[in-house]
């Protein structure tokens, strides 16, 4: 009796032992740890792994990998994540590829996430730190889309106000239900086109003239490309420029001249002087005027008198008939 509890006593410790095995290898297995295969290690550093425990996948651009096998905190910022990969991915890991942390679907699992880099590199070997990148978090996610929907929210009130003062707004429903306006608006498109087209026809215009003129026909051309017509506009230029010096020069002269005339007036010297102010002079200019009109008076009634002498009146009479005839008709 008592071998045979002694048996079942062993009987039952076997079978716990069993499944106490079974229960680990299945652990093992479903955490992926690569049990029955040949594993390197390579690490990753981060400031926050968001949750990422030990057994968690390890993806290389979306195709598994590895596991993670260790987490050490290196200090308060830095934070060592151990990941073993499969031997076969050896020869497709370099050492510049980049480690994140996902999130396996939405709401799934944290994975490590290691994406190539664009630029070629040796390949990673054991125990090489890969450079990581901070990765969104789920909650900075949710932050953002809170302040989002106060935004919208925000935005659909003020719409809301808008769309009132819209509805509310008299003159703005009479303007869309004046039907004049869309007759108006056919008038100003059809004016813009004819300004388009006229625009267009100016331009055309102004092409023609630039063409003429850089191949030199017209007056502007014939000025800007005939080298003989600069050559005389410049000889022009300089007969100009002769011309005006000798003004100036004749201008010094009169100049001159004036000084010396005012000089001898004011020094009371010259012929000037006298007629300006000798007084005697005048009286004799204008007694020699009153004898000249004196005399002129004379002469013509001799002349008057001497047409009505019977000796001299045909003379006269034949000259005027003779200034008669030169007349032109």
């Amino acid at each position: 009796m008592a071998k045979r509890i002694i048996n079942n006593v062993k009987l039952g410790l076997f079978v716990l032992a069993g499944l106490v095995f079974l229960v680990l290898l299945l652990y093992m297995i479903g955490k992926d740890q690569n049990l029955f295969g040949e594993t390197y290690k390579l690490k990753a550093r981060f400031n926050n792994i968001q949750g990422l425990v030990v057994g968690n996948n390890v993806r290389f651009a979306g195709i598994q990998a590895g596991t993670v096998k260790k987490i050490s905190i290196i200090n308060d910022t830095v934070i060592e994540v151990t990941m073993i990969i499969d031997t076969k991915m050896k020869n497709i890991i370099r050492k510049n590829a980049i480690a994140s942390i996902n999130t396996d679907g939405l709401v799934g699992n944290r994975v490590v996430n290691i994406v190539p880099a664009h630029n070629p590199g040796p390949f990673a070997e054991e125990g090489d730190i890969l450079v990581s990148r901070k990765a969104v978090a789920t909650d900075d996610m949710i932050e953002t889309l809170s302040k989002t929907n106060i935004d919208v929210a925000d935005i659909a009130a003020d719409l809301k106000i808008t769309v009132q003062r819209i509805n509310s707004s008299t003159a703005l429903w009479a303007l869309l239900n004046d039907m004049s306006i869309p007759e108006n608006l056919k008038v100003s498109v059809a004016n813009i086109r004819s300004a388009t087209l006229k625009a267009g026809t100016l331009a055309d215009n102004l092409n023609t003239i630039v063409s003429d003129v850089q191949e030199g026909k017209g007056s502007l051309g014939a000025i800007l490309t005939d080298t003989s017509l600069a050559k005389n506009l410049n000889e022009a230029v300089v007969k100009i420029k002769t011309v005006a010096d000798k003004a100036d020069e004749l201008a010094v002269e009169l100049n001159k001249m004036a000084a010396d005339i005012r000089q001898d007036v004011n020094q009371g010297k010259g012929t000037v002087n006298a007629l300006l102010k000798d007084s005697m002079i005048v009286i004799k200019l204008n007694t020699s005027l009153d004898n000249i009109q004196q005399g002129t008076e004379g002469f013509n009634q001799s002349m008057e008198a001497l047409k009505h002498n019977f000796l001299l009146r045909g003379y006269f009479r034949k000259l005027e008939k003779k200034k008669q005839k030169m007349k032109p008709e």
